[in-house]
């Protein structure tokens, strides 16, 4: 499987065939953020739209952290400085992140292998899949440090995946759950041995990238759009859309595996 790295200011990036791997690499800071990681992060997340060749994605963290969410000293100490439009201009920044990562038309896997908090704990809400380390421990910590608990669109994704009631709770209080419980309630799509988590991530993220792409990334425009809409424009957009995906070369190929009894061989398009 071909491979290929590339070393970017703020985190690690290879892929590995179909699929792109993130790796945030501040380890001695539990890989806490920075304006500059923030900007990259979105910017590449933006980005791997148009790589034709990448077909899903994993995120995740060097050492003991995920992401310990936003540096101190270097994102909350500089923006007591900053102080008005600044700090505007900062919070839609990072609410651009959640949004590429929402709006990728493929498959995001975060592999949660240690501390996942504040902005970590949105980063990985917003993937598609979340795999944890028995570990591993989750927290909003935003009120925490004085800040709503709305932050990064996370009041918008957190209850639809945990409901309401159990999203107050999180939010509100900021305190960590382990990733047993976070997995009772649907928080975590699946709870790992440590040393099985980039196994069992790369082994989904793969699985993943063998499908179709289009009818994926379809399916997860649906999943997002539909929230807003009733039930008749649902059906209306649902149609329209299974109409594209059956002008697909996918389409054909899953008739033809399915008339010859074989695997279908999907392509991205």
């Amino acid at each position: 499987m071909q491979q290929t790295t590339t070393q970017h200011e703020t985190f690690l990036y290879e892929e590995i065939g179909p699929v792109a791997r993130i790796t945030l690499n501040r380890p001695d800071t539990l890989n806490a953020l920075t304006f500059e990681v923030y900007a990259e992060l979105r910017d590449t997340f933006r980005d791997l739209n148009h790589r034709e060749n990448v077909r899903a994605v994993v995120i995740t963290g060097q050492g003991r952290g995920f992401c310990s969410g936003g540096d101190v000293e270097a994102i909350i100490g500089q923006l007591l400085k900053r102080r008005g439009e600044g700090m505007t201009e900062f919070a839609r920044m990072t609410g651009e992140l959640t949004r590429n990562i929402c709006e990728l038309r493929k498959p995001v896997v975060a592999a949660l292998n240690g501390v996942t908090a504040g902005a970590g704990a949105a980063i990985a809400l917003a993937s598609d899949f979340r795999i944890a380390a028995e570990n591993v421990k989750i927290a909003f910590l935003f009120t925490k440090v004085g800040l709503t608990g709305a932050d990064m669109g996370v009041a918008y994704l957190l209850p639809r995946i945990v409901g309401t009631a159990r999203a107050m709770e999180l939010l509100y209080l900021g305190e960590p759950i382990r990733a047993e419980r976070a997995e009772q309630i649907g928080l975590v799509t699946r709870v790992v041995k440590a040393e099985e988590l980039e196994r069992e991530s790369m082994a989904l993220a793969q699985k993943l990238a063998a499908g179709p792409t289009f009818s994926i990334g379809m399916t997860k425009v649906q999943i997002y759009n539909e929230w807003t809409m009733a039930l008749p424009a649902a059906i209306e957009a649902e149609a329209q859309a299974q109409a594209l995906c059956m002008l697909t070369d996918n389409f054909d190929e899953g008739y033809k595996a399915f008339k010859e009894r074989r695997a279908p061989q999907f392509h991205g398009k």
